[in-house]
């Protein structure tokens, strides 16, 4: 005991001596240093006066920024309805929806549409599930600190997502009216369940690796991966409720007037008033400047479903993104957009402006990254999709302010939130686009082998 005692003692003494060995800590004289650099004038004493009982964001408010922005707009397509994701992070799924049902109601002169988001989310967890569940059988032969098979336990199950996620969705699913499946409170507010699934998912996945370390055969992991599911499926009907196979409808156009009452499925209700082809007519633009530009890229296990495509984008410069852009909105087609939508919003006023706040002023420093460093540090990433729905052009032909369609209900600007071209530049990141609008030479870019990025990537960690 005392041998063991002695030994503990000498190794507790050389992990101090390496401690203290070692340079970079904050000692005395350094703390005495930073003290002494900061004076407290009566500038200082105001601001922390201040500080201490206003938010940073109204003390940065910058005067000199223009006091409101015009909402008329040079190119602008039409939308009807502003829809609310409330308490969850479904953005990337309004988005989608909200670009096809502008095209609906405008196709099929419908006075208004509103889809069922529960619906298709209902069927975007259970496919999620199900692709965590297959990533771990088909790595279950690594070992748990595997960078790949760490990364599968850290994100199990999201209520986040991108593109990707609408056009496997509703190709596969199909759409239905709100009114069929109605949002509940789960749908509207997805943290408890959405971690409550997470938790079961994290436990079948161990449970998973050590059948295949018990030498377990492939059909008994699939076998018990749907019995997984099965459990998967109760949770979510019994909180969001049991997606209709079949619905009756009544059709009416913009004057009110009964034009028919049919009996669909979710995938004859999509081919019949939308039909379009999600997934082929489409491409996904990212500016990217941190890595090289024309170019085409892959997320590793970026996908919502195991049996859809990893999500791939052309890098390109943003003044090449914004030429595509408008000819959309001057052809009357919105499109889903993606950016990181909380630097230097004025949510009252419902605008992105990189000159709403000084916070170099405030704080007597800088704040001097570009969009490239910012992406390489974690300091900036896509975090919310919209749709694009509007441009004001000036009399040299370039755009001054761009406008999108927000899914936080009623607000500022009856529910859309305006940005600066500046802020564009800044913030922007990834665009859908119709193939139509994009130039052949960019098109040839899909023929490229696409460069493959880890799913931790630092600029695809957050999902729209």
């Amino acid at each position: 005991m005392k041998k063991r005692l002695l030994t503990l003692t000498v190794v507790a003494a050389a992990f101090a001596v390496n401690i203290a060995a070692e340079v970079g800590g904050i000692d005395a004289d350094m703390l005495g240093r930073l003290k002494a650099s900061f004076v407290n004038s009566p500038q200082d004493k105001a601001l922390r006066n201040a500080m201490n009982g206003i938010e940073i964001d109204k003390l940065a408010a910058n005067a000199d920024a223009p006091n409101s922005f015009s909402t008329d707009f040079s190119d602008r397509v039409e939308s009807k309805g502003i829809t609310n994701q409330k308490n969850s992070g479904r953005c990337w799924l309004f988005t989608g929806q909200n670009v096809l049902r502008s095209q609906m109601m405008k196709k099929h002169d419908l006075p208004e549409l509103y889809l069922s988001q529960n619906y298709n989310f209902f069927f975007d967890q259970l496919e999620k599930a199900n692709l965590f569940l297959q990533a771990i059988i088909n790595t279950a032969d690594r070992e748990e600190s595997d960078r790949t098979v760490d990364w599968l336990f850290q994100h199990p199950l999201s209520d986040g997502g991108q593109y990707t996620g609408v056009s496997e969705n509703f190709m596969k699913y199909g759409v239905i009216p709100a009114e069929v499946m109605r949002e509940t409170n789960s749908s509207n507010n997805t943290t408890r369940i959405n971690s409550l699934i997470s938790l079961r998912l994290r436990e079948d996945g161990l449970k998973l690796r050590r059948m295949k370390a018990e030498g377990m055969s492939q059909e008994a992991l699939m076998k018990e991966k749907e019995e997984m599911l099965k459990t998967v499926y109760r949770m979510l009907a019994l909180t969001m409720g049991e997606p209709p196979t079949e619905f009756t409808w009544t059709r009416k156009n913009s004057k009110g007037e009964v034009v028919s009452t049919k009996t669909y499925t979710p995938q004859s209700f999509y081919k019949e008033f939308a039909g379009q082809d999600l997934k082929n007519d489409y491409v996904m633009l990212m500016n990217d400047p941190s890595r090289e530009f024309y170019k085409l890229y892959e997320i590793d296990l970026d996908r919502h479903a195991f049996d859809a495509g990893n999500w791939k984008f052309i890098n390109l410069p943003v003044e090449d993104i914004k030429k595509m852009a408008i000819s959309s909105i001057k052809d009357g087609k919105m499109m889903y957009f993606s950016c990181d939508v909380g630097k230097f919003l004025d949510r009252e006023r419902g605008v992105l402006d990189v000159d709403n706040y000084d916070y170099e002023s405030l704080f007597g420093t800088t704040f001097g990254m570009d969009k490239a460093e910012r992406i390489r540090t974690h300091a900036s990433a896509s975090s919310h999709a919209m749709t694009l729905v509007a441009v004001d052009i000036d009399k040299d032909g370039k755009p001054t302010k761009w406008m999108v369609e927000n899914s936080w209900g009623p607000g500022a600007n009856d529910g859309h939130l305006i940005m600066t071209d500046k802020w564009f530049d800044e913030y922007m990141f990834r665009l859908v686009v119709d193939k139509k609008y994009v130039p052949a030479e960019i098109l040839k870019i899909l023929n490229q082998t696409p460069t493959l990025l880890p799913a931790w990537d630092p600029l695809y960690l957050d999902k729209d």
